[in-house]
């Protein structure tokens, strides 16, 4: 056995002695009903009110955006679609530009390329993963100019309309170093708070750092709906376009259908919110044991040589949506072999998403310099992150 194969073997064991033993697969984050979802949901099978109208969507609405800091939220059909809509209300026009990190899933790109706009990657930083101030800024140095009060990049002569700062594995970026590197060039700020529910910057909930922001509910995210997302903003015009363009842009009446632009079919069902809504009870409690089963990591991995465990920054508090591991750049090469002996093992593991700019279908798009981003790519093993799994570490198994 090699050097490296030890430093997979012995990560196995310590990351047993944290959750224990698995006598099945340990998946990497598992949903979890331990509320009020089969009692909230029989109530819509009971009266009926199953689809896109009930009083499950607006309660939910209103708890999402409270929980965000934010005053207005729309419920749709997934986090890809509340991007998709975010970007929309923001003005983002067919041919435009819109900023992205090429660290992140394809959902964030896909939302820009649904609307006719073309993605264009960006690099991220070292102690967020999410977009780099420094870089972003000195890229923009490079290829944009203002004019007319609009930012255009120079190069392709395309208006660049927004930036989508990403909060990866729900760390948030750094909103303040982003604001300052922007400063000089007019966009909208759309989060993708995807991962982020319940993550903190300088006290300040991800959903309510930039103008709008697209939160998603999948099955695997800290709370699901099944299927869902939700737009959250404080900006009440934005907030009814959203509602609207997602209910297929139908103007209110007691019986005509009257459409006045094309619109989306994207609104969230009463029996998913009504799942949504007992999930939002268990947050505070979600984030107890996931911050518990962080520490029981931490302490675990203390002292193992050729590899860290991804902590925020001090200024922000992450929900540790998926807690992540970084190799030392001499390991780099190996991570393969590490997951594919953690994942023979039942220990469920993954690498980072495939770079944006890398796959096939975005390969043209327009880029910065994107080294770093490259980097943490090669590196980047996510681990079980189950809540539940923070209850074991709490009962000492």
């Amino acid at each position: 056995m090699t050097f490296k194969r030890s430093l997979a073997e012995e990560l196995l064991n310590r990351i047993r002695s944290v959750v224990g033993q698995n006598d099945a697969s340990l998946p990497l984050h598992a949903p979890e009903f331990l509320g009020r979802e089969r009692e909230l949901v029989l109530d819509c099978i009971d009266t009926g009110w199953v689809s896109s109208v009930g009083s499950y969507v607006n309660m939910f609405e209103a708890e999402v955006a409270r929980l965000s800091d934010c005053l207005h939220g729309v419920a749709v059909v997934n986090g890809t679609a509340a991007l998709q809509i975010a970007l929309a209300v923001s003005g983002v026009n067919a041919g435009d530009e819109v900023l992205l990190p090429t660290l992140t899933f394809v959902a964030t790109a896909n939302a820009v390329t649904h609307l006719g706009a073309v993605p264009h990657f960006i690099d991220s930083a070292y102690d967020t993963l999410g977009v780099c101030p420094t870089l972003l800024r000195s890229h923009l140095e490079r290829i944009a100019e203002v004019r007319g009060g609009q930012t255009w990049n120079r190069k392709t002569g395309r208006r660049i309309a927004a930036l989508v700062p990403v909060h990866v594995f729900g760390c948030p970026v750094d909103m303040d170093g982003i604001d300052a590197a922007i400063s000089d060039w007019p966009m909208v700020v759309v989060e993708d708070a995807a991962e982020s529910l319940g993550s903190r910057y300088k006290g300040k909930s991800c959903g309510s750092l930039g103008t709008v922001a697209a939160i998603s509910f999948n099955g695997n995210k800290i709370l699901t709906t099944g299927g869902g997302g939700a737009i959250v903003t404080n900006n009440a015009d934005m907030a009814s376009r959203a509602r609207h363009l997602s209910t297929t842009a139908k103007l209110a009446h007691k019986w005509e259908f009257v459409h006045d632009e094309v619109g989306y079919n994207f609104r969230m069902p009463n029996v998913n919110a009504a799942i949504g809504l007992a999930q939002l009870e268990q947050l505070n409690n979600r984030l107890v044991l996931k911050q518990r089963l962080f520490d029981g990591y931490a302490e675990a991995f203390r002292g193992l040589s050729g590899v860290q465990i991804f902590k925020a920054p001090i200024v922000s508090n992450s929900n540790n949506w998926l807690i992540t591991l970084l190799l030392d750049r001499a390991y780099a090469k190996d991570r393969n072999n590490i997951l594919t002996v953690l994942n023979d093992a039942g220990i469920m593991a993954r690498p980072v998403w495939a770079l944006m700019h890398q796959l096939s279908i975005y390969q043209s798009a327009p880029r910065a310099i994107l080294t770093q981003a490259e980097d943490l790519a090669a590196r980047l093993i996510s681990i079980p992150s189950s809540a539940y799994l923070g209850a074991r570490v709490n009962n000492g198994i």
